[in-house]
């Protein structure tokens, strides 16, 4: 039983209730069903299980007892504290959705994305850490991977190995299929040769999940899934990039030189990687979405209370109409974003179609959240174009959130693309 398991069990005091963080979306399902059935109501999309509830608790108190004291220390060196990575996995929030049967903690999709919220509102670059291990690299080899993968990979992930997903290169960003990276088939290996950038987390990975062509001649259609060891003969991780904000979380080249990886190594299908990318970032997105209204909603409740305390014309600054009118525009927004995340999170754990409601969740998340953060400087004055402040941190936290996993206009044209087919239809 890991810490976060009594730590819950504690907040819930009723043992019924904590085991059901360990049965995953269909039991809350199935609540939600028999709570219809009986009240002929639907639950707001808002509603939380107890479970989701205690576990969200949980997560908020972690990142302000053991995050928060070292957000600008973590900042400045450009990595995370040691204790910080130690929590999260000692908690189980590195393997959220990996089964008890291999050291995770059998929740759902809801849950991982409630836990990127929480832990973003006090540092989004712990937010991006949990985020891509869960909804990417353990969420591929649930789904995707045999038993020996499962067996030889999950344990590791849920319990002391962060991991990497590979796929932008030099000349490959939002035109992901046109990766140069091969893979030469030579034996019962493969030989990877190419390199990748702005890999998140690879300054820290053990494992990573790499695409490369298999076979170019047939294009797209011959991307593969790898898993490569960090100590693989021929594999370099380059120093982390310096970046405008979430500094913590590492982001590096990788470059492969003949480096030898079994066929067993395959994740999923001989190519097959395009669908993996496709899919499986429709899911990361939803994740992004969570980070960016925590980052947001971090920010907002950092700034509201100066607005309180600080007076101008001898009344608190929040008073004046002007102040309230914008307070309350951001706080609609937040709360709007907050709701396209949750309900593409719920869409996911229902197994009903999801990917334009995850473009939609993560376009609208990352632009309403730099909104927001432009406006607590705003409201800040002076003092919030200070590093005195959490704000300015904030600001710069959350430009990526229109870069990665998909820029605006590949957001945007996933959306139109929906559109377009139901009308044809």
């Amino acid at each position: 039983m890991n810490n976060l398991f009594k730590v819950t069990k504690k907040i819930v005091g009723n043992n019924t209730a904590v085991r059901h963080i360990f049965n995953g979306s269909r039991k809350l399902q199935q609540t939600q069903t028999n709570v219809e059935a009986a009240t002929g109501l639907h639950l707001p999309l808002t509603t939380l299980s107890d479970d989701e509830l205690a576990m969200k608790e949980t997560v908020a108190r972690l990142a302000q007892e053991q995050i928060a004291p070292h957000v600008r220390a973590m900042e400045d060196e450009g990595r995370f504290k040691d204790s910080v990575i130690d929590m999260l996995f000692n908690n189980g929030l590195m393997g959220v959705q990996v089964d008890p049967e291999y050291g995770g903690s059998g929740c759902n999709f809801m849950t991982t994305v409630l836990c990127v919220e929480e832990l973003s509102k006090v540092d989004p670059s712990v937010g991006i850490l949990v985020d891509l291990q869960n909804t990417l690299i353990n969420n591929v080899i649930i789904k995707l991977g045999n038993e020996e993968q499962k067996k030889q990979y999950l344990p590791r992930l849920a319990t002391n190995t962060v991991s990497s997903f590979a796929l932008t290169e030099p000349s490959s960003g939002s035109d992901a299929f046109s990766l140069k990276t091969t893979a030469k088939k030579d034996g019962s290996d493969f030989i990877l040769n190419g390199s990748k950038m702005w890999i998140s987390n690879s300054d820290l990975a053990g494992i990573f999940l790499i695409m490369a062509n298999a076979d170019p001649s047939a294009g797209y259609k011959g991307i593969t899934c790898f898993i490569v060891e960090r100590d693989s003969p021929g594999f370099t991780v380059a120093k982390p990039e310096k970046k405008l904000g979430i500094s913590a979380s590492g982001t590096c080249m990788l470059t492969f030189d003949n480096v030898r990886v079994p066929e067993s190594n395959i994740l999923g299908e001989y190519g097959k990687g395009y669908k993996i990318a496709a899919e499986f970032l429709n899911e990361g997105r939803i994740g992004i979405g969570a980070q960016m209204i925590g980052c947001a909603q971090g920010c907002f409740d950092a700034t509201i209370p100066y607005t309180l305390e600080r007076t101008q014309f001898g009344k608190p600054v929040y008073t004046f109409q002007s102040m309230q009118h914008q307070i309350a525009q951001v706080a609609t927004q937040l709360e709007a974003a907050r709701l396209l995340v949750y309900n593409a999170a719920r869409l996911v754990d229902a197994g009903q179609p999801f990917a334009k409601e995850g473009a939609m969740a993560k376009w609208y998340a990352a632009e309403i959240a730099q909104q927001a953060c432009i406006k607590c400087i705003d409201w800040m004055g002076g003092v919030g174009f200070s590093k005195d402040f959490i704000q300015e941190k904030f600001y710069r936290d959350v430009k990526i959130g229109s870069i990665y996993e998909g820029t605006y206009n590949i957001q945007l044209s996933t959306i139109a693309k929906h559109i377009e087919k139901f009308y044809k239809s």
